[in-house]
């Protein structure tokens, strides 16, 4: 599976783990030249909290676009250590 934004591969790995239809990237799948720490957080009732990253990709920004649980609660521990796309990032 590849993720990829802006014409570059964000992410690519035969290993993800897909979730309410979402693919989880193992995190040393992901280019991490593209993310950029974001102060953005949500909670999931049975994930727990979700933290973001923005994808910075030659000089566009795609605010949010990537999500990983850092502690997510035990029905959802099988994603911890991964990231997940959105906003327009294409999964192939």
């Amino acid at each position: 599976m590849k993720a990829i934004w802006n014409d570059h591969v964000i992410a690519e790995s035969d290993d993800t783990v897909v979730v309410e239809n979402n693919h989880y990237f193992p995190l040393d799948a992901v280019n991490k030249e593209y993310l950029r720490d974001s102060d953005t957080t949500t909670m999931c009732g049975w994930k727990g909290t979700a933290n973001y990253y923005t994808l910075n990709v030659d000089g566009n920004q795609n605010k949010d676009a990537a999500w990983y649980y850092a502690e997510p609660k035990e029905a959802a521990k099988e994603i911890k250590g991964r990231v997940a796309f959105w906003r327009g990032v294409t999964i192939v």
